[in-house]
């Protein structure tokens, strides 16, 4: 078998415009286990789009945007719900801006040799493959976004926004993330950045320009994000996956206080996760757990054990058709560092 032959059928991204799953989350309600876990996640995730006071913040781990959730999260972004994103490197560059680039995700097999997949320069996600030879192309492309900026420390919010004002010249298509947020004032935070497509690009960037280069500052990252936090008189976490970003906005709570600055829990939370409290992780703790770390009002929170893209399609059909979000004034937080 040739490359062509694994590269054949790209993934398609779910319209949750397409259909209502209002009766559906309904039925949920009266349900157990899991059903009724997603039906309370998206009574409390349409509370924060009705909070006039909140602002969300959307974070996201593992590779939804690559299994056919990239227009749910681009549709939240265009429709008001969410008003900060806190994501892996992976998620807002292998998957939204290497697709913005005008390449693909494919249906693959996890049954798939590995080894033959090597030979022929396929990375494999589960049962998803993408073009290495591609993704290489999207490493150089960040590499040229770094060397077209002034030399200096940057956070991962400012470099992003730098991505997004590229492709509003250069994308290869209209629906992506990044030149959504770009475009709707939607600050996106990876404190992870460098391990993604994008390291590699910006490795390149400084070994070519070892006396003078773009660096990305994490920590800069984290006083930006908590500047927000300590802005916003309420806050709420939508959080797919968990790990980094979820342990990172989390803790503006914390980082506030050090800051000598008061501020409340975050008042609302889901967590839509498969990781395992038992072992004293579960991705970054229970959302009870968090409680006792002062980071999340245990008022209104719910963890959801289910893998995202099964549920996480219902929840944002029902919110959207609930249109809460009409009404919602635009944060904008970007413009809380111009």
């Amino acid at each position: 078998m040739k490359k062509k032959d694994f590269l054949k059928e790209p993934v398609k991204h779910i319209d949750v415009k397409s259909f209502d799953s209002t009766k559906i989350i309904e039925a949920m309600k009266d349900m157990s286990f899991t059903a009724r876990e997603t039906a309370r996640a998206a009574e409390i995730f349409n509370q924060m789009i009705s909070d006039d006071n909140c602002t969300i913040m959307l974070c996201i781990a593992g590779s939804t945007n690559a299994a056919g959730c990239m227009q749910i999260y681009i549709d939240m972004v265009r429709h008001n719900m969410v008003d900060v994103i806190v994501a892996t490197g992976a998620t807002i560059v292998d998957m939204d801006f290497f697709e913005a680039l005008g390449f693909h995700h494919y249906k693959g097999t996890a049954l798939a040799d590995d080894r033959q997949l090597r030979e022929l320069y396929i990375d494999r996600i589960y049962d998803t493959f993408i073009d290495e030879q591609q993704l290489q192309i999207c490493d150089d492309t960040i590499r040229q976004i770094a060397d077209s900026l002034p030399a200096r420390s940057y956070s991962s919010r400012e470099f992003i926004r730098e991505m997004g004002r590229f492709l509003t010249t250069d994308s290869k298509k209209s629906d992506s993330l990044v030149l959504s947020a770009y475009e709707n004032n939607v600050p996106i935070f990876c404190p992870a950045f460098s391990d993604s497509s994008a390291g590699f690009g910006l490795v390149k960037h400084q070994a070519e320009n070892p006396d003078s280069h773009v660096s990305i500052d994490s920590v800069k990252d984290f006083r930006e994000l908590t500047k927000i936090k300590i802005n916003s008189p309420t806050s709420g976490l939508f959080i797919i996956g968990g790990g980094v970003p979820k342990n990172f906005a989390q803790d503006t709570v914390v980082c506030a206080e050090v800051l000598g600055q008061a501020v409340q829990m975050h008042k609302y939370a889901v967590q839509i996760t498969v990781a395992d409290a038992r072992d004293g992780a579960c991705s970054g703790s229970t959302l009870r757990e968090a409680r006792s770390w002062g980071k999340v009002d245990e008022a209104s929170e719910q963890m959801v054990y289910a893998e995202a893209t099964s549920v996480l399609p219902l929840i944002i059909s029902y919110v959207y058709h609930k249109r809460c979000w009409q009404d919602r004034k635009q944060r904008g937080w970007n413009k809380l560092f111009q």
